[in-house]
């Protein structure tokens, strides 16, 4: 069966990597919107199944995979910084503090579908003025929800519970278990 991630992140290309050796990448083209007022865990949900509707429409044969992570601190979203001083100040605001990373994700296919969240807690180092200017001009954080990588730099994350891989962007030990519900995967 034709497997297609419905992504352009190459952090989830690797993740899925690590399930799946062999799949397509057909990242979802749509403006992404989701009712903002609901839980993390059905916003990140409803995005990743507007992916997976999306690339499975244009691919009906096939199983799609679509995926969304946000951060959530204080009570609200924080997604990709707009630039490198909303950056800045998203990682300011995260030093010395926990967070939740929400990563949704659906599969879609024939008599598939299968969609869910996954949530991982993280509590970041106290970040250093340098320390952010110099995360920041290396650009990583600009296309990171939150404005960070957990795999970047062992300086910003002191500990965190739940899926490592999930913080990064896809959790691939629910995807495990629900690829093998599926029979994708034995």
């Amino acid at each position: 069966m034709k497997i297609i991630l419905a992504s352009a992140s190459p952090r989830r290309k690797e993740l899925l990597k690590k399930l799946v050796p062999e799949f397509d990448i057909q990242p979802a083209s749509g403006e992404e919107c989701a009712d903002l007022t609901l839980p993390p865990e059905e916003i990140v949900r409803t995005l990743a199944e507007h992916k997976a509707k999306e690339v499975f429409a244009l691919h009906p044969e096939a199983l799609v995979l679509g995926a969304d992570t946000i951060v959530w601190f204080g009570g609200k979203l924080l997604g990709k910084p707009k630039d490198a001083q909303d950056a800045r100040d998203t990682l300011r605001a995260l030093s010395g503090r926990r967070h939740s990373v929400f990563t949704g994700w659906c599969i879609l296919g024939q008599g598939v579908r299968r969609s869910g969240a996954c949530r991982s807690d993280v509590l970041f180092h106290e970040l250093s003025e340098s320390f952010i200017d110099e995360y920041v001009a290396g650009g990583s954080p600009l296309d990171k929800a939150g404005s960070y990588g957990i795999q970047d730099d062992e300086r910003l994350v002191a500990s965190y519970e739940g899926s490592y891989d999930n913080i990064i962007g896809l959790p691939t030990e629910e995807l495990r278990t629900q690829l093998r519900g599926i029979g994708v995967l034995k």
